[in-house]
């Protein structure tokens, strides 16, 4: 009986020792990895849920205004998120990261395959089975003619070849036969498939890199110039250019917005809904000086050199003229006021500066105006039917020679006091187009001189856009593809006594039995005897069923 040394020492000697992988293996394991179309997949359902936080929350990108805002709505989970970068989705680090990893899998994945189905393409079709009984569809047929044998595979090769087989000739004399096979071209769209996944990716990123978004308010009557500082934000990609700007003007003549107005007085509840937004510009280029006039609406943008200016937004904008008690101007301009509610009533902000005491205004705009059984005021209707300024008035430190940039649509009363409106005991000031009124503690009058109205346009360039269009359209080509062409292998043979004919198919073929029998009908003379059927895979199946 061995000791318990010597069965150490015996399981010591049968024991297994594995080869040290070293740093060349475990790379080689992990790009092996990172190739599979399995991780390629996971990689792609990762990069649409990480997709979703850009649809949940605004993105500095494409929405600066609602970041501001939900800063200021939310002062806690903010920063937290933009930590996460939550507000950068589309540029952030694990976003790229996972973009990354996808493109490179997909190349690993894509190349070797798409090589090897170069290599395919190029060899002749796979010599013919010894035994043709197996094959899923198959036929044996005895021949009651002289019709020559030889003849028949000739016939049958041109046949084949006809029908868009790929052929081959094989043998002589009693083991002649032939083998075709055809459906390369569901490899080729599948391959086309997913390279054309790789040029999406690749646009993408080279188009949202190069790429670039500006907003800007315009007055009727204004304009700006297609410059860095003529913009009220931008969004530059990672890889822009200054030079990228071509030098161009765009000038806002008119706004127009058209209301749904009911006569009939049938459809009261639509009634004020807008129907049409037209901007309505004129564009200079700075190369050649030349003007032209041209018109924007909800999505139909205006196309310039590499730009396409959009319309986002619209409103009122009232012209107001400050003067101080001595009758001298300390504030003239229109003054863009933001929309509300959908009858565009509007609030705006107007900044007193140039005084020995700085004062602020926030002020509603009513285009028509109406009350509220509380009594407060508000717009019954979108159009300037009946337009009214309301004003509260606050004086004090304004918060603007401290150096830090203040939002021009806010103010900060929290160093100011009311001195007209809410309960400082002054009424609020209301003013009808046309008319002038005081201000509170002599400070002067305020004008409602004019109203005009003004549009937001947004001005964005990606060069990638149009090849995003090229290879998402030769992705659904190749998909499409793949899904409808067969993949399938069929070979002719001789016999002593006539011919066999078989058929193999990758994947599902429902029709592989009748082209067998199609090729049998079409090969074989009128007097012919089938001899040998195979059972294919879906009559077995059909037996089960019946069963």
């Amino acid at each position: 009986m061995p000791t318990s040394q010597q069965s150490n020492e015996v399981s010591a000697k049968d024991a297994v020792v594995s080869p040290a992988i070293g740093l060349r293996g475990w790379l080689r394991w992990i790009w092996r990895q990172l190739t599979s179309m399995r991780t390629a997949l996971i990689l792609l359902l990762l990069l649409a849920a990480a997709a979703v936080p850009g649809s949940v929350f605004p993105q500095r990108s494409a929405d600066p205004n609602g970041v501001t805002a939900y800063f200021d709505a939310n002062p806690v989970l903010a920063p937290i998120l933009d930590k996460v970068q939550l507000f950068d989705v589309y540029t952030s680090a694990w976003f790229s990261a996972i973009y990354i990893l996808l493109f490179t899998s997909l190349i690993g994945c894509v190349l070797p395959r798409t090589a090897a189905h170069a290599r395919a393409l190029r060899l002749p079709p796979v010599p013919t089975p010894k035994n043709l009984k197996r094959m899923p569809a198959y036929k044996s047929v005895t021949l009651n003619t002289k019709k020559s044998q030889d003849a028949l595979l000739a016939e049958a090769q041109a046949l084949l070849k006809k029908q868009g087989y790929r052929v081959a000739r094989e043998g002589e004399g009693s083991v002649g036969s032939v083998s075709a096979e055809r459906g390369y071209l569901r490899e080729t769209g599948n391959l086309v498939f997913h390279l054309a996944l790789m040029g999406v990716l690749l646009a993408v990123g080279i188009g949202g890199g190069l790429s670039y978004s500006g907003q800007r308010v315009l007055v009727e009557g204004e304009s700006f110039v297609n410059n860095l500082a003529g913009y009220d934000s931008f969004s530059p990609g990672t890889f822009f250019n200054e030079s990228q700007l071509v030098p161009f003007s765009v000038r806002l003549d008119k706004f127009e917005v058209d209301f749904y107005r009911d006569k009939t007085l049938k459809n009261q509840a639509n009634a004020g809904t807008p129907t049409d937004f037209r901007a309505y510009v004129t564009t200079t280029l700075g190369a050649s000086g030349k003007s032209t006039n041209g018109r924007i609406r909800v999505n139909e943008p205006l196309s310039m050199p590499n730009a396409n200016i959009y319309l986002t937004g619209n409103g009122y904008a009232p012209s107001i003229t400050i003067r101080d008690s001595g009758g001298q101007i300390v504030y003239s301009g229109t003054t863009s006021f933001l929309p509300q509610d959908p009858n565009y009533t509007s609030l705006g902000v107007i900044k007193v500066t140039d005084v020995p005491k700085q004062y602020g205004i926030i002020s509603f705009f009513y285009p028509t105006v109406g009350t509220l059984s509380t009594g407060a005021l508000t717009s019954i209707y979108p159009d300037a039917a009946l337009p009214l300024l309301s004003m509260n008035v606050y004086e004090g430190d304004l918060g603007i020679n401290g150096g830090q940039p203040k939002n021009v649509f806010a103010l900060d009363i929290k160093n100011m006091k009311q001195i007209a409106g809410g309960k400082s005991g002054v009424k609020g000031l209301r003013l009808q187009l046309g008319e002038t009124v005081k201000l509170p503690k002599n400070l002067g009058t305020v004008t409602f001189d004019g109203l005009k109205r003004f549009a937001s346009l947004d001005v964005d360039y990606n060069p990638g856009g149009v090849w995003v269009l090229v290879f998402a359209l030769l992705a659904l080509a190749g998909l499409t593809t793949s899904l409808l062409v067969p993949r399938r292998r069929v070979w002719i043979r001789k016999t002593e006594t006539g011919f066999e004919v078989a058929a193999l198919a990758r994947g599902d073929d429902p029709v592989l039995e009748k082209v067998v029998s199609e090729l049998v009908s079409q090969l074989s003379p009128n007097k012919t005897r089938v001899t040998k059927v195979a059972k294919t895979a879906i009559a077995k199946k059909q037996k089960e069923a019946d069963e």
